[in-house]
């Protein structure tokens, strides 16, 4: 609550002081933003994959996501802007809804999917109950909508060589909420050759902890595995034979703790230096600190280890096939949920050059160095060829190269081992490269005769990891001038 205060705080106290220049300065000086602008971007995005962590690291990674970005911004007098920008995103995915994979052959749902907090309810068909990490199930978790919404704040100095900005913004899906705020701070200099950012920003997140349906069930039901949802469900052993729920020989999770802190904090501080090196040139340095301490796990991502048993709910036969796509109806029991440290550090650094080649092409590059103590060291490469076409078009041809090693806790499905603290296989924490190749369409209207728009752009990407995964991803943007 202390830096939610102080960011209300300076943003009163700037905004007090911006009126105190207006009224002591009759001298005339140029608006910062003459006219109120307004931005709309619409994008589309498809992925395809086969290491779900949801599932284990195996299984589909279908998701399809559609997003729409208003923002805008208002000049409050010359020196203020005001900017309001929202963002809701509908997505749907196949490995977040095997949270509960189990389905009937009655019901054609997954068991409990009208409310995931069903998920235990006892199994009332008769029908034998399958799942699978690769068909995707209709559960609850299968599909939400993402939203977030950002309100910000900057005043500019009388010589424009000074800016300082404020904002803050809330996020919430289906099982966390964001609340954060930022403050920042831009110097121009040298004739405004030169310019120096600092910023801070701060992001508390809360999870609302949703877990794999069978160790939610095995927890809430002290261990019976008549209990719950495995009422008149059969647990099947490796070769495929119903296990004695009384007996010796039974499947439990390692652990009986799930979320204990369902707080999530990251702090940042980030620097930038800019540099007009000459009339065709120009170079950017940046870094960042960045910490995060609380629960960084994600409850919804099952672990299986190599030195336990299996134990499985499904169709016998489909067991021998189980880590291939040709298994549709078994599911194997998870081991545990994912588990990682409490605390992260992340450092990334890295530089922007901008190369003016002539009136028709500018050379934009990218490069950032990461690493954080987790274990994971990765580069990024990009670089992007706006090409002009007279004084209404541009295109964007572009090229991006990522990779990174493997996280100290990463390991495929089945090949942790349950002696360990802490465990994951999500592959997004993977060792990896990436491909990304994009090109883009863009059209100015600089008069703005057509109801004030600016600009009109349209861009598609495609994106390709050694992994398996790959994703499509097309945009539209819109630019208004109101006058």
């Amino acid at each position: 609550m202390k830096y939610i205060i102080l960011i209300f705080f300076l943003l009163g106290t700037l905004s007090a002081f911006s009126q105190t220049k207006e009224e002591s300065s009759s001298d005339y000086k140029k608006r910062v933003l003459e006219s109120t602008e307004l931005d709309i971007l619409s994008s589309y995005y498809t992925q395809d994959g086969n290491n779900a962590a949801v599932t284990g690291g195996i299984g589909t990674e279908e998701l399809n996501d559609f997003a729409t970005n208003i923002k805008i911004s208002i000049p409050l007098n010359d020196d203020d802007v005001l900017t309001i920008d929202g963002t809701i995103s509908a997505y749907s995915s196949a490995s977040s809804g095997n949270l509960n994979p189990f389905t009937s052959a009655s019901s054609g749902a997954s068991e409990g999917d009208d409310d995931e907090e069903d998920d235990d309810n006892t199994n009332t068909t008769d029908d034998p109950v399958t799942g699978s990490p690769w068909v995707a199930s209709s559960g609850a978790s299968a599909k939400d909508v993402w939203f977030n919404g950002i309100v910000g704040y900057s005043h500019s100095s009388d010589n424009r060589n000074n800016i300082i900005n404020a904002d803050i913004g809330f996020a919430t899906e289906y099982d966390y909420s964001s609340f954060g705020g930022g403050l920042g701070f831009a110097h121009l200099m040298n004739e405004k050759n030169t310019e120096l950012n600092i910023s801070a920003k701060i992001y508390l997140d809360t999870w609302d902890p949703q877990y794999p349906t069978e160790i939610k069930t095995y927890i809430s039901e002290d261990g019976n595995l008549d209990g719950g949802f495995f009422n008149g469900v059969d647990i099947l052993d490796a070769s495929g034979t119903p296990i004695d729920k009384n007996g010796t020989n039974i499947w439990s999770p390692v652990s009986n703790t799930l979320v204990t802190n369902k707080n999530r904090n990251t702090y940042s501080v980030s620097a930038a230096f800019s540099q007009i090196l000459n009339k065709r040139a120009q170079i950017s340095l940046f870094m960042d600190f960045v910490y995060q301490e609380g629960w960084l796990s994600n409850p919804m991502q099952r672990v299986y280890f190599s030195d336990r048993d299996n134990y499985y709910i499904g169709t016998a036969s489909y067991i021998p096939v189980y880590d291939t796509p040709q298994n549709t109806e078994v599911f194997q029991l998870a081991d545990d949920i994912e588990r990682l440290p409490d605390s992260r550090v992340k450092l990334p650094l890295g530089m922007r050059f901008n190369y003016y080649l002539n009136e028709h092409i500018v050379v934009r590059t990218y490069y950032r160095y990461y690493f954080d103590d987790w274990g994971i060291n990765s580069h990024t490469a990009n670089i992007e060829l706006p090409v002009k076409l007279g004084m209404n078009f541009t295109l964007y041809p572009s090229y991006r190269y990522y990779t990174q090693t493997a996280a100290d806790y990463f390991a495929p499905f089945e090949q942790h081992l349950s002696s360990e603290q802490y465990y994951t296989s999500d592959y997004d924490l993977s060792g990896f490269s990436a491909n990304q190749y994009g090109f883009g369409v863009q059209y100015n209207d600089l008069l703005g005769n057509f109801m004030g728009l600016k600009n009109v752009n349209l861009t598609y990407n495609y994106y390709d990891r050694t992994t398996g995964l790959d994703a499509h991803i097309v945009s539209f943007g819109l630019k208004f001038v109101i006058p």
